[in-house]
């Protein structure tokens, strides 16, 4: 076996493949061969900067470390999906080709059967395999759905380079067999809010009430007693009221950065006594004497419009 190298590492892999017949199946691998030729041809990367590995619906590329992974990333956010949509739009149905693919560096040595060794290989494939990339490709319309190593992203994405925004790119937790592995996906992640968390992604609200955004607290917070409802309906303006969310809990929302009764101030993050959450600091008004009042009665008031007491 050859001492370990360092190597720039893309993956891509066929969706649905084994859906397919034969004939399918061969039409589909010589596209994938087309487009990784070309993806690569962009990039600057010459045939005898890389060596390929097939693996049947895959193809695997170790390309030399002094090659551009800047290049290569910019080719496969710009010329990747170009190549896809040329295809497909002259393509059948049943001959649709759409890729995830992954993009990473690390360390990997060739046995002597010409077989690639190496455990930043192993990651690669796993982020490849992994449900976070599957799911992001099922749910999205374009062709392609790419994801890069945290030391790719760490190295170029965040630098913002041209043709390269960092903010497209957000982390994800992928599923291993020695533990759970950090990633950048491109794009949208799985799920769009409520299963953002469960992929890695930022936790809906929380994040957004951070940099004055809205912020979002479950039902269950203001059946403890936390918050009752939108700002505005608190004032006696618009009222905002519970809005639905995912599994029937009613969720309130924030405007404008940690919410806002009037009155006495009470600071930090609240946490409901059934786990819901509000981010940011809660005034929750006070009476005369400057003595906190509580939450309010949520229900309408039929009394004077004046805001006074009904009697």
């Amino acid at each position: 076996m050859t001492d370990p190298v360092s190597r720039t590492i893309l993956l891509f892999d066929i969706e649905r493949f084994s859906d397919r017949d034969d004939i399918e199946q061969n039409y589909l691998r010589r596209m994938l061969y087309d487009i990784a030729d070309r993806t690569l041809t962009a990039a600057g990367i010459g045939e005898d900067r890389r060596i390929r590995a097939d693996r049947g619906d895959a193809v695997m590329e170790l390309i030399d470390a002094n090659a551009s992974v800047t290049a290569l990333l910019r080719a496969l956010l710009t010329e990747t999906p170009v190549q896809l949509h040329g295809v497909n739009r002259m393509a059948s149905s049943s001959a649709q080709i759409r890729l995830r693919a992954v993009l990473a560096t690390g360390y990997v040595a060739i046995d002597e059967r010409d077989g690639w060794v190496g455990s930043d290989l192993n990651h690669a494939c796993r982020l490849l395999d992994g449900d976070v990339l599957r799911a992001a490709l099922r749910e999205r319309t374009g062709d392609l759905a790419l994801c890069v190593s945290e030391d790719v992203h760490r190295g170029i994405v965040r630098h913002g380079h041209p043709g390269i925004v960092p903010e497209e790119f957000r982390p994800v937790t992928v599923a291993g067999k020695n533990g759970p592995m950090k990633a950048w996906l491109h794009g949208t992640v799985p799920g769009a809010g409520t299963a953002a968390a469960a992929y890695g992604g930022a936790a809906a609200g929380t994040a957004e009430a951070a940099h004055g955004g809205v912020a979002s607290a479950t039902g269950e917070a203001a059946h403890g007693g936390v918050a009752g409802g939108s700002p505005e309906g608190a004032d006696g303006g618009p009222s905002g009221g519970p809005a639905s969310g995912a599994g029937g809990a009613a969720v309130f929302h924030f405007h404008g950065g940690a919410p806002s009764f009037g009155g006495s101030l009470v600071g930090g993050d609240l946490h409901g006594v059934s786990g819901g959450f509000v981010a940011g600091d809660v005034v929750l008004g006070s009476t005369g004497d400057g003595r906190p009042e509580g939450p309010r009665d949520p229900r309408p008031s039929d009394g004077p419009s004046d805001g006074s007491a009904r009697r």
